[in-house]
Formats: C-alpha cells, sequence, structure tokens
C-alpha cells in the first residue's frame, strides 16, 4: 500500500524531484499564467450547476452519421457529448477538400469548433488530429489552430506526437543532399490537440475501462502508432482505428457519447462502438457517409 505519510513536493527553483503529490500552486500563481492569455477554467461549484441529463429524444439521434457541414449540429442538444475526435481536411488537395484560402478554412474550423464546444459536456474533451504543411514556407497549422480554438474559449490540455513511423521510407525529399545549403525536414509524425470545455475535470462521474498499462502509455506525450492504409479503407486520408481507440478509452467514459464533426471513413466511430461508448458522425461526402455507415454495419449486428 502507498505511504500515506510520504512528504508532499512543491515545485523548486532549481531541478526537479518526485512528481507524485506534487503541489505546483506556487508555479500557477506566477505572471506567466495571469498573463498567458488562455481562458480561465470554471469554479467547480459553478460547473456543477451545469445540467447534462438531454432528454430522452437524444437516444433516437445516436449512433447515427449525419450527411451534412458540422458547422450546424441540430440533432445533438447542448452539453451531451462526452468526447470529441476528429482529423479535419489539411485543405492540400485530396479528393474531399475544397481549395479554400487560409483564412476561409481557418473560419471553417472555428465554426466547427464553436458547435463542439456547445454539444460538449463541462470538462468534456475535444481532440483534433492535424499535421503541419509544406516546406517553402512551412505553415505552422498546430499553432494557427491553437489561436482559433482558444478564441472560442477551449481550455488548452496539452499536445499529442503521433509518431506514424520510425523513419521516413521511401521520402527522398530531404533537400540538399548531405549539404547544409538548403536541408528539409522529412516528417514522421502528426499532433493531437488536446482541449477541454470550461474544466479539466467532469463534474459527472462515469466508468472507465483503460488498463493500467495502457493508462501509462497514453499519458505520455508520444504516441508509436502505425498509419492506417488508404487503399484498404477506401478513403483518402483516414487514421488507424488503434489511434481512435487510444484517445476514446483514455477521455471516454463508458456509454459516453463520441462525436467525429468530420468523420471521414468512420473510424473514430468504429472505435466508439467497439468499446461500449455510443457516437455521432458528420461527414458531407456521400460516399463517405456509406463508407462509415457500412463500417459501422458490419461491426455492430442489427437488433
Amino acid at each position: 500500500m502507498p505511504d500515506s505519510r510520504r512528504k508532499r513536493t512543491t515545485t523548486r527553483t532549481f531541478g526537479a524531484g518526485s512528481r507524485e503529490g506534487h503541489d505546483a500552486s506556487a508555479f500557477y500563481a506566477r505572471r506567466l499564467y495571469a498573463t498567458a492569455g488562455v481562458p480561465a477554467p470554471l469554479p467547480p461549484k459553478a460547473l456543477r450547476a451545469i445540467p447534462v441529463t438531454p432528454s430522452a429524444a437524444w437516444e433516437d439521434r445516436q449512433n447515427r452519421v449525419y450527411c451534412h457541414s458540422a458547422e450546424a449540429m441540430p440533432e445533438i442538444p447542448d452539453n451531451a457529448v462526452g468526447l470529441a475526435f476528429t482529423s479535419p481536411p489539411y485543405n492540400v488537395g485530396k479528393d474531399y477538400d475544397d481549395d479554400l484560402g487560409l483564412e476561409e478554412y481557418l473560419a471553417l474550423i472555428g465554426r466547427v469548433a464553436r458547435e463542439v464546444w456547445r454539444v460538449l459536456v463541462p470538462g468534456g474533451r475535444y481532440v483534433v488530429n492535424i499535421a503541419n504543411l509544406g516546406r517553402t514556407p512551412y505553415i505552422p497549422l498546430t499553432a494557427l489552430f491553437w489561436q482559433v480554438h482558444l478564441e472560442v474559449g477551449f481550455l488548452p490540455m496539452g499536445e499529442i506526437i503521433w509518431q506514424k513511423a520510425e523513419g521516413a521510407g521511401s521520402s527522398c525529399a530531404w533537400g540538399s543532399w548531405k549539404s547544409a545549403k538548403a536541408p528539409r525536414l522529412r516528417d514522421v509524425h502528426e499532433y493531437l490537440l488536446v482541449m477541454a470545455k470550461l474544466s479539466p475535470t467532469r463534474s459527472e462521474k462515469g466508468r472507465s475501462d483503460i488498463g493500467r498499462d495502457e493508462f501509462l502509455e497514453a499519458t505520455t506525450s508520444v504516441w508509436r502508432i502505425p498509419p492506417e492504409s488508404a487503399r484498404r479503407v477506401g478513403h483518402p486520408a483516414p487514421f488507424p482505428v488503434a489511434l481512435a481507440e487510444r484517445v476514446v478509452r483514455l477521455y471516454a467514459f463508458v456509454d459516453d457519447v463520441v462525436l467525429d464533426p468530420f468523420a471521414g471513413s468512420g473510424s473514430t466511430l468504429v472505435a466508439a462502438a467497439r468499446h461500449g461508448r455510443r457516437w455521432v458522425g458528420y461527414d458531407v461526402v456521400p460516399e463517405y457517409c456509406r463508407l462509415a455507415s457500412q463500417r459501422l454495419a458490419n461491426l455492430i449486428p442489427n437488433p
């Protein structure tokens, strides 16, 4: 059993020791946090006062893929979704992409973010898988996405590096070969931006089903998960179900509703269904709505 007499640690002015039972109040009281420009968490009492029990009619609208934009999700009531996980279109010329300017693209992401904010329960997580783009110039989409979501009011909770491969494989986009003239970086990773609505803690209780070893691995900032085959799934940019499963098991209670506002081939929804969560997905491409629905129909037998 743990020793209840263990001395609590505090933030040190030099070096770092154990983090168990750590009191970081001195760190968070520094002017850096007071002037960081991030939203302040809602106090626990105010959080508990927000109702999170939607009407019974909401249950009839779950476990469905809706084939329209998530810029408006009238099927979902306020404060009804435990987790939203998505990988939005990167606007780089895939079959489903529109050729939007950067401002137009970020405005779309912001409109969807506001709807996700509305439907999330207080303390619910929004996790967005995104990659930075290009080389000349390099577009730091992660930084731009953070700004968009901070303006909506999301609390930044962290950043996960999804390492898709150990090396760059057959990629030869290294720029100048063995020369400092113009070397280029070859990305073998993407990012998961983790955000919360109003509070880092949910007010309601629930049951989690993540094991010890999986939890320890999932709470590190680097996840090593192989990518998915576009040809096998039938979508030009699917992310692996294993990635969605880890997000779902870490951030959603069993029987939570999990939302994907850019559902694509339905990987998030498949992960939710596999692990006892309910789900709702949105996509604007009828072909992908049918693909996601078919994957879920094959997974879940009709009652």
